[in-house]
């Protein structure tokens, strides 16, 4: 069976948009796991009872516990933020890729 150029763009269309796709979930994936490392973090940090070590770089550096946590905090509003981004982003080419998917179907059964 012949495909029309229209119906192969779409489906070249609809591959970039599963790369993409894969892309997000891998991003996603690093980012949950940062949040989970941050997470653990501000739990234990929240058990110290005294000032605690940040390693910056090759060195530990004594921090005050408020300053870490701020920061801790800080991170996991950052990282919460882009996994939203990256679910968002996802929702939308999931959407489009439907939309395609469906196009092409219809082309392919136009064409037969």
């Amino acid at each position: 069976m012949k495909v029309s150029k229209e119906a192969e763009g779409k489906i070249v269309e609809l591959q970039t948009m599963e790369q993409n796709l894969q892309n997000f979930a891998m991003q996603k994936q690093r980012f949950q796991v940062t949040l989970t490392e941050v997470e653990n973090a501000i739990e234990e940090l929240n058990k110290a009872k005294d000032d605690s070590y940040q390693i910056i770089g090759s060195i530990m550096v004594k921090s005050k516990k408020e300053d870490l946590l701020k920061k801790l905090k800080e991170k996991k509003d950052i990282v919460d933020l882009r996994i939203k981004n990256i679910e968002k982003q996802e929702g939308k080419i999931k959407e489009k890729a439907e939309e395609l998917q469906k196009e092409v179907m219809k082309t392919l059964e136009d064409e037969k």
